[in-house]
C-alpha cells in the first residue's frame, strides 16, 4: 500500500534572465533534480512555471516613459480619472507613475476601507465610530486627513496616500482622491475614466458608459511602442515594477512553451507530463485580509490536463454515512469501492459535499505560488505529483 500522496518540490533553477532558453532550464532542472532527488518523472506529474521567469526570459518589459505616450494619446486631454486602483508599491506605483508622466491631472477614486484585493487604507471598525456608511457615502481628503491620516499598512508600514502624492508631484502632476466604493461617483470630476480594477474591471466599465473615455489597465500597453513589450490580452494587468523605470508584463507568449515543454519531457522519459505557467495563487490572508491574486488570472497558459475541476467524494461523507458499520481494513476496501464506482458528475451530491469546487488550474496554481513563494527561494519551478490519484490508487 502506499503511504504517500500528493509529493510537491519546489525545484531550484539558478536566475533566470533575459534571453535564457526557458524551457531548456526547467526540463533540464528537472532531470537534474529526479537523479538527485531520487524520484521518477511519471505519467500526469505536473510541472509549474512562475509567470516572473516567462516575462523575464521573453523580455517582456515596457518602460514608465512607454505608458506614458500611450496614456497621451488615448487621454489627449491630460486629464484622467482612476477608478479603484489597488494599494501597492509592487504592483502599482510603476503603472501610476507612467500615468502621471502622461498626464496634466489625475482624480483617483478610491475604494475604502480596502481595496479590491483586500490591502486597508484603515480598520473597517473606523466606519462605525465616525459615522460612515461605505455602501452610500463619498469623501474627499479633508475627511481622510482628519480621521485617518496617521494610519499605515499593516504589513508595510507605508500610507499609500502620501506613496501615490508624491509620485504624481515628482511628475509635475496633479493629483485630487476621492473616497468611495461607488464608481459613478468619479463622473462627479471627469468624463475621462481609466477602470484600474482587475477582477470587476468589466463591471467598472460597464456601469460607466456615461463617460467620454472609459478604458481599462487591459487596454493600455496591448501594442509595441517603440519596440517595448506589450500584452494585447491583459494590457498593464498583472504587470510588476522591475526597476525605477522599467516594469515586467504579464506574460503574452506561453502556449509553445507549456506544450514544447510536455512534448520534450515525452521525448525523453516516455511519460505525458501536465505544464502551466503560474502567477498568483487564489488564497486570502485571514490575518491581513489581503486577497492574493492580483494577477488577472491564476494561470495564463497550461496543457489540457489541467482542464475542468476535481471530481471527488467526502470521505468523511462516506464513512459516516455510508460505511459506518465498518471499521478497520474492511473499512479502507470499501472506501476504494465507493471511490471506483463515483459517478463521472458528482456536482450537488451530497456525497461531494467540501470537496472545493474550482477549478484544477486555481488549486494547482494556488499549491504553486504557496510553495515557491515570491522572494529568495529560488524555487521558480514546482513539480507536483500524485495531484490526481485517491487512496483506490495502490
Amino acid at each position: 500500500m502506499r503511504c504517500v500522496g500528493t509529493t510537491v518540490r519546489g525545484i531550484r533553477t539558478g536566475v533566470i534572465k533575459e534571453g535564457d532558453n526557458l524551457s531548456d532550464i526547467v526540463i533540464n532542472s528537472i532531470l537534474r533534480a529526479s537523479e538527485n532527488e531520487g524520484f521518477t518523472i511519471k505519467d500526469r506529474d505536473i510541472i509549474g512555471i512562475t509567470e516572473a521567469v516567462v516575462g523575464i526570459s521573453y523580455g517582456n518589459y515596457v518602460t514608465v516613459d512607454d505608458i506614458a505616450c500611450d496614456i497621451r494619446n488615448k487621454y489627449p486631454s491630460g486629464e484622467v480619472g482612476l477608478v479603484f486602483p489597488i494599494l501597492s508599491r509592487n504592483r502599482f506605483s510603476m503603472i501610476l507613475k507612467g500615468i502621471a508622466r502622461g498626464a496634466k491631472k489625475i482624480y483617483m477614486l478610491l475604494s475604502y476601507p480596502s481595496d479590491e484585493v483586500g490591502n486597508h487604507l484603515f480598520d473597517e471598525e473606523l466606519l462605525d465610530k465616525y459615522d460612515i456608511n461605505p455602501y452610500s457615502d463619498s469623501f474627499e481628503i479633508d475627511i481622510y486627513d482628519k480621521y485617518f491620516r496617521n494610519i499605515v499598512h499593516q504589513f508595510t508600514g507605508v500610507n499609500y496616500i502620501d506613496i501615490y502624492s508624491e509620485i504624481c508631484k515628482n511628475e509635475n502632476c496633479e493629483i485630487e482622491f476621492v473616497f468611495s466604493n461607488n464608481a459613478k461617483d468619479i463622473l462627479k470630476y471627469t468624463k475621462n475614466i481609466l477602470a484600474c480594477d482587475i477582477h470587476t474591471r468589466n463591471k467598472t466599465k460597464r456601469i460607466l458608459q456615461a463617460a467620454d473615455t472609459i478604458l481599462g489597465l487591459d487596454d493600455i500597453m496591448t501594442k509595441s511602442i517603440n519596440g517595448s513589450g506589450y500584452n494585447s490580452k491583459y494590457g498593464l494587468l498583472g504587470s510588476n515594477k522591475s526597476t525605477d523605470e522599467k516594469l515586467k508584463l504579464f506574460p503574452k507568449d506561453g502556449e509553445e512553451l507549456v506544450l514544447g515543454i510536455q512534448k520534450k519531457i515525452k521525448e525523453i522519459t516516455g511519460k505525458t507530463v501536465e505544464v502551466m505557467v503560474y502567477g498568483d495563487g487564489a488564497f486570502k490572508d485571514p490575518v491581513g485580509k489581503i486577497w492574493e491574486l492580483a494577477d488577472p488570472v491564476v494561470s495564463p497558459f497550461y496543457t489540457s490536463g489541467l482542464e475542468g475541476t476535481p471530481n471527488e467524494i467526502k470521505l468523511k461523507y462516506i464513512s459516516d454515512n455510508v460505511l459506518g458499520n465498518y471499521s478497520g481494513n474492511e473499512l479502507n476496501e470499501k472506501m476504494k469501492e465507493e471511490i471506483r464506482k463515483k459517478e463521472n458528475n458528482l456536482v450537488g451530491q451530497n456525497k461531494s459535499l467540501g470537496t472545493t469546487p474550482r477549478r484544477i488550474v486555481d488549486l494547482v496554481g494556488s499549491l504553486c505560488d504557496s510553495t515557491s513563494g515570491s522572494g529568495d527561494k529560488g524555487t521558480q519551478v514546482v513539480y507536483t505529483q500524485g495531484y490526481f490519484d485517491n487512496i483506490a490508487n495502490e
